[in-house]
């Protein structure tokens, strides 16, 4: 085994147009998935790409640097939008884990259960990959193919997400699971909604570890828009989610689960954003 650490953008790119190399920063998913298995092939060492790192805002846009670590993203000053997205970097795995991962290794893991994704999809996240062919842009929703699969070729590298101002909208995010820290979701819950005049005027809520990719939930999104906060909220509506049952929770425990999770977030957020 090799390990390459580079500390320019065109030198990791040069790297994988060569292929045979795996692109490690964090490694806190990567490294405890090879088991006692011998590790094959070469590393590429992307923690010393600084231009990879940080938060930023360019005009009417987010950039959130791929080997941002979920406590710099914990720690960060943001707006109430990005409240879910924090809320889910304080859960991930432990203190160390947090100090450790990154924003993009938890997207190219690609677990069903990843606790990033959920915000991340309710923020309209577009992820940028980088490659010596080019960049483009896919939505997250689109970068994530299954369980362990996406969209980036072999020769590219994801550089950034990047998220539209969510403006003036509340957001939040909620898990289950046999405890807080350290544990696999049974399922969880992100929202952010746009309050005005005593309406929802805008829903975007997503869901994980209830089916092979984290998803949205357009049904429930429009009965909510338009929805007068005086009034019970309609029942969330599941149909596209298809929860498995493992060691951790059975199907339908999953789906009344997430039933019980999103209307107790969208209560929450209604009445955060109301006070």
């Amino acid at each position: 085994m090799t390990c390459l650490q580079v500390t320019k953008l065109q030198d990791a790119l040069q790297a994988l147009a060569g292929g045979g190399v795996t692109v490690i920063a964090g490694g806190t998913d990567w490294f405890p998935a090879q088991g006692d298995r011998p590790i094959r092939g070469g590393l590429l060492d992307i923690t010393g790409l600084g231009a990879l790192s940080g938060i930023s805002r360019q005009g009417t846009e987010w950039r959130i640097g791929a080997t941002t670590t979920w406590s710099a993203l914990a720690a960060a000053n943001l707006p109430p939008g990005f409240d879910g997205l924090r809320a889910a970097a304080r859960q991930v795995g432990s203190v160390q884990v947090q100090n450790a991962g990154t924003i993009a290794g938890n997207i190219c893991n690609a677990s069903p259960a990843a606790d990033g994704v959920p915000p991340l999809l309710a923020l309209l996240a577009r992820v940028e990959l980088a490659s010596v062919r080019g960049t483009r842009h896919l939505a997250l929703a689109d970068f994530l193919l299954g369980p362990r699969r996406t969209a980036r070729a072999p020769d590219e590298l994801v550089t950034a997400l990047i998220l539209p101002d969510p403006g003036a909208a509340v957001s939040g995010f909620a898990k289950l699971g046999a405890r807080r820290y350290l544990v696999i979701s049974i399922a969880m819950v992100a929202a952010n909604l746009t309050l005005h005049q005593g309406r929802i005027t805008a829903a975007r809520i997503a869901v994980g570890a209830c089916a092979p990719v984290a998803m949205r939930l357009p049904a429930w999104e429009a009965a909510l828009e338009g929805h007068p906060l005086s009034q019970p909220l309609p029942v969330p509506d599941l149909q596209t989610l298809a929860p498995l049952t493992d060691v951790r929770a059975t199907a339908a425990y999953r789906r009344a689960a997430v039933a019980t999770l999103l209307t107790d977030l969208v209560t929450d957020l209604i009445a955060k954003g109301a006070s």
